[in-house]
């Protein structure tokens, strides 16, 4: 009988213990939410003004939804649109902006997030020569992009295959995006 008292009270003790802890993590969620969306918003917007020319201003934002679930908001601009798009790398969700012209030429792109690899596939969101250099190769195309690997004229970064196609498959999806676009207009 002692010991069975004693077990039920180790277990009303740690039930305890985990509602007090969840109740203390539930607490600082709801006092940083607030702070945490702001900083989101604002990576978003400096992504925007990386891949827009100077001097676009913001007309319009639209959630939208593409048959690959990748694009998720459109914004149109005064010098262009700036997709948002969400496609999935090695390392899970890699989440960037993709800035395109009225005429569906890229124009930039800038990584808000992403959870790929240090040193391989987060070179793609990299601020050094490399993530700059591959970035930069996408400016001034249209089309359907690919790899090399897979026949296209991207090349990938060293050992991040997966990355770069995903961010590939990005770009896609937003150029997609625009030409559907234009087609209703």
């Amino acid at each position: 009988m002692k010991q069975k008292s004693s077990v039920l009270r180790l277990a009303v003790t740690l039930l305890l213990i985990t509602g007090v802890v969840a109740a203390a993590l539930a607490g600082i969620n709801s006092l940083t939410a607030s702070r945490i969306y702001k900083n989101k918003q604002l990576k978003s917007w400096e992504a925007i003004q990386k891949v827009l020319p100077e001097g676009a201003i913001i007309s319009e934002e639209t959630e939208i939804t593409d048959s690959s679930g990748i694009a998720k908001t459109l914004y149109t601009s005064t010098k262009g649109y700036a997709v948002e798009v969400v496609p999935n790398g090695f390392g899970g969700a890699i989440t960037m902006l993709v800035g395109i012209s009225f005429e569906g030429k890229v124009l930039g792109i800038a990584v808000v997030s992403q959870t790929e690899t240090a040193g391989l596939g987060a070179v793609v969101a990299a601020d050094n020569q490399a993530g700059e250099t591959f970035r930069e190769q996408f400016v001034g195309l249209s089309g359907v992009l690919a790899v090399t690997k897979d026949g296209g004229d991207i090349d990938s970064v060293t050992g991040a295959t997966i990355s770069s196609r995903a961010v590939v498959e990005g770009v896609n999806a937003a150029l997609a995006c625009v030409a559907d676009l234009e087609k209703v207009e």
